[in-house]
């Protein structure tokens, strides 16, 4: 497994050698073709993924418009991590924009990590908070400039 990548991502990129060694024996590959849905929108939040390979289409379909794309997500990128950590739905669509290798853990397997190791769960969850927190800055100063364009 390439431990280079995990510590590329957000969410493991505080963890040590050893760590690292924890998290890629719980990773499965995963491999997509041009176009196909990683997840869907409503889908029951049961994994989170690594880009290892390509790039992933964050979107979510506006009605009356079609798709709209949130992001465009590259190698070493973390995704759907919410849905894993509140046990939700999942809240926009992941779609391979490219041919693209994931690494993926499932919920079971990343609690079961979380509750092996108290360390490890500290440094994560640090990185989730981080990431989650980067995330909703993004997001307000996104809804400010749509806020003043609204008003001209």
């Amino acid at each position: 497994m390439d431990h280079e990548l995990l510590a590329q991502s957000a969410i493991f990129k505080d963890l040590d050698d050893f760590q690292l060694e924890l998290v890629a024996a719980i990773c499965e590959v995963v491999e997509l073709k041009i176009g196909e849905y990683v997840f869907r929108e409503g889908d029951e939040g049961d994994r989170l993924y690594v880009v290892a390979r390509g790039e992933v289409r964050i979107s979510r379909v506006v009605p009356g418009t079609g798709e709209e794309a949130l992001t465009v997500l590259k190698r070493g990128a973390c995704f759907g991590e919410m849905a894993i950590l509140d046990q939700s739905e999942r809240s926009t669509d992941a779609i391979a924009n490219s041919r693209c290798t994931l690494l993926s853990i499932s919920r079971a397997n990343f609690e079961a990590m979380l509750e092996s190791d108290l360390a490890l769960a500290n440094k994560v969850l640090r990185s989730v908070v981080r990431m989650l927190s980067e995330r909703l800055r993004m997001t307000n100063e996104t809804l400010r400039s749509l806020m003043v364009m609204a008003m001209f």
